[in-house]
């Protein structure tokens, strides 16, 4: 796997994370009913299933490459279309405001937080796709698929990990603003340009 390549994977995938979704959501919500430090334990669950993602990809994500190449276009414009559509969602629809929703869990076990993380975002329709659509866009069929998974986990999970924890503590110190809208906005204009940018980028890329 080349630097670009990488680099790009890596800013996909942040413009995905600091989009407000239900990872997020969940942070957020655990991070002012219950704390900052409470919400790290919803993000080790989020994390714990994106890995768990990257696992069952490290043989599948090879054998879709290899298995056909009007297979393989057809999912890269399923991705590009996808980030196209999340980018300009963004821009251009309602601010999705960040609410604490009706979770009273100050008392809530570590354990049980985490199984909350790992169990919404193995259901997660936007980590599905993620995985189905978008992550075999950055894999070399000619090199070494596990090895190049284990770099794109890392690319993943470490900064997925730093931008989840910024919200839990963000909704655990500052809940005003961690509940505005107009945080939102500002959250949404960001990763929409991104988006936008990476789904033209991810349209180039040849196999």
């Amino acid at each position: 796997m080349d630097f670009n390549t990488f680099s790009l994977y890596v800013l996909t995938e942040f413009a995905l994370s600091v989009s407000p979704g239900p990872a997020v959501m969940l942070v957020v919500a655990y991070g002012i009913t219950a704390g900052w430090k409470k919400s790290v334990f919803a993000t080790l669950g989020i994390l714990t299933a994106n890995i768990i993602y990257f696992l069952l990809s490290a043989t599948s994500v090879g054998a879709l490459i290899a298995a056909s190449y009007t297979l393989f276009t057809a999912v890269k414009w399923l991705g590009v279309a996808y980030l196209g559509y999340l980018g300009l969602s963004a821009l251009f629809g309602r601010p999705s405001a960040i609410t604490a929703s009706k979770l009273n869990e100050k008392n809530t076990s570590g354990w049980k937080i985490w199984l909350s993380g790992m169990t919404l975002q193995l259901a997660n329709p936007k980590a599905l796709i993620f995985f189905i659509a978008i992550l075999p866009q950055f894999v070399n069929p000619t090199g070494n698929v596990p090895m190049q998974m284990v770099w794109l986990m890392l690319g993943s999970v470490i900064p997925e990990f730093f931008i989840l924890l910024g919200y839990g503590v963000l909704a655990g110190k500052m809940q005003n603003i961690a509940t505005q809208a107009r945080y939102a906005r500002v959250t949404d204009r960001i990763a929409g340009s991104l988006m936008l940018g990476v789904a033209m980028v991810v349209a180039t890329l040849q196999r």
